[in-house]
């Protein structure tokens, strides 16, 4: 059964709003009193993305028969809200802790590449919603200025926040998903960093 703890609950919360202030701060370069403009609009491609990515961990462990909960890390937690700073995020406030019986390279690898391909899925939605928005907009469907700027924002940022939260995860390095998916199934591991790359890439413009 998939059962989440109320430490668990609290602590992806705190994860969430953090990212999601730490990606407001980014975006708003160097206006900085966009902050608050921009966070209710991040929230939706930060809450999503990160939360999912989380949970999708979770449930393909407990899927393999595993415990597994959030917990967050604080030095994870600090080094996201200044790495704005420093032009990028670091999105690693806290992990999916799993626990249980002797874990295969295969159950490891599936359970870290679960995160990644919940934001490229997530990233791709974001993406075709940005293109239905912009045809409606030049077909006159939406005709509120209003609108039109929250949403063309929002689908735009949640196509970026993915794509970047995929790639950052797919780094084969220490405890992120990249490391474990390497270990499993290198080219597993190598046409998932490419499109998440690709889409990085296509989110610069």
């Amino acid at each position: 059964m998939f059962k989440f703890t109320s430490n668990e609950i609290k602590d992806l919360f705190i994860a969430f709003f953090v990212i999601s202030v730490a990606f407001s701060i980014l975006y708003s370069r160097p206006n900085y009193d966009q902050i608050l403009y921009l966070l209710p609009m991040i929230m939706v491609g930060v809450g999503l993305g990160f939360i999912l990515h989380e949970i999708a961990h979770k449930f393909v462990a407990m899927h393999y028969g595993y415990w597994a909960e959030f917990k967050n890390w604080l030095p994870g937690l600090f080094i996201a809200l200044i790495s704005p700073i420093f032009g990028f995020i670091f999105a690693a406030p806290g992990a999916v802790h799993i626990y249980g019986e002797y874990m295969t390279d295969r159950e490891n690898g599936i359970i870290s590449l679960s995160g990644p391909l919940t934001n490229i899925a997530l990233g791709l939605l974001f993406f075709v919603l940005f293109i239905i928005t912009s045809i409606s907009i030049n077909m006159g469907i939406i005709t509120d200025p209003l609108i039109e700027q929250i949403l063309t924002i929002t689908f735009t940022l949640g196509f970026a926040i993915n794509s970047w939260l995929a790639l950052f995860n797919l780094i084969p390095f220490s405890v992120l998903d990249g490391a474990k998916i390497i270990r499993w199934n290198p080219l597993i591991w190598l046409g998932t960093a490419a499109v998440a790359g690709f889409m990085v890439y296509i989110s610069l413009f």
